[in-house]
């Protein structure tokens, strides 16, 4: 599972049941999911911000700060939650230069998302930022939000440093989710490899 922080503004929109899981017709691309507890991937502050009268969700992991962007979401997306959580994960990814080791390691990390009120004032704060940094840029720009692109714009926001309360000097999202996903990698001659595209197609044709 990967545990999801979210606030009372994202919770009203999620629709879980007992268990706090998200429904998702993807369930087949879950087979060999980890649990919370051992999953490096388990983790994230979310909250729903109003960007241009559109529902979008801003994403923060709590351990690397690593940003997620989903913008102009309707009902049926919050439904299918855990698909878009995976879509969006494996496509910033791809558009921040991770190299194939990285993405095999998110890939067999993805799981059902399950969903908790639960919050870090320090992660929360990161976020916070994070959501000011994406609505100054539609103002200072001028642009709409449906002419700017989630996944570059969760890396615009990676590559950029963030301070986190007991920590000496910055954090750097980009760098520091990177140096995870090859710290949890498999060995290489222990695991089939195959190509991004491959990958990528194959979660496509999961979406709901």
């Amino acid at each position: 599972m990967i545990t999801i922080h979210a606030t009372k503004k994202l919770f009203a929109k999620l629709p879980p049941n007992n268990q706090g899981d998200i429904a998702t017709k993807a369930f087949d691309i879950y087979q060999n999911a980890p649990t919370a507890t051992n999953n490096p991937l388990s983790g994230w502050h979310g909250n729903l911000i109003t960007l241009q009268r559109r529902n979008c969700v801003l994403l923060v992991h709590d351990t690397t700060r690593f940003p997620l962007f989903m913008k102009g979401l309707v009902k049926a997306d919050f439904a299918n939650f855990a698909w878009h959580f995976a879509d969006i994960l494996m496509n910033t990814l791809l558009k921040l230069g991770a190299n194939q080791q990285q993405l095999d390691a998110a890939a067999a990390l993805l799981a059902p998302c399950q969903f908790d009120s639960v919050c870090n004032r320090s992660v929360q704060g990161t976020m916070n930022r994070m959501a000011g940094d994406i609505a100054h840029m539609l103002w200072f720009d001028n642009v709409k939000i449906e002419d700017i692109s989630s996944y570059r714009t969760g890396v615009w926001l990676a590559d950029r440093p963030c301070t986190v309360k007991g920590l000496k000097g910055c954090l750097w999202p980009k760098k520091a989710m990177l140096e995870l996903l090859s710290a949890s990698a498999p060995d290489n001659e222990a695991k089939p490899q195959r190509s991004n595209v491959v990958q990528l197609a194959d979660h496509r044709r999961n979406k709901p």
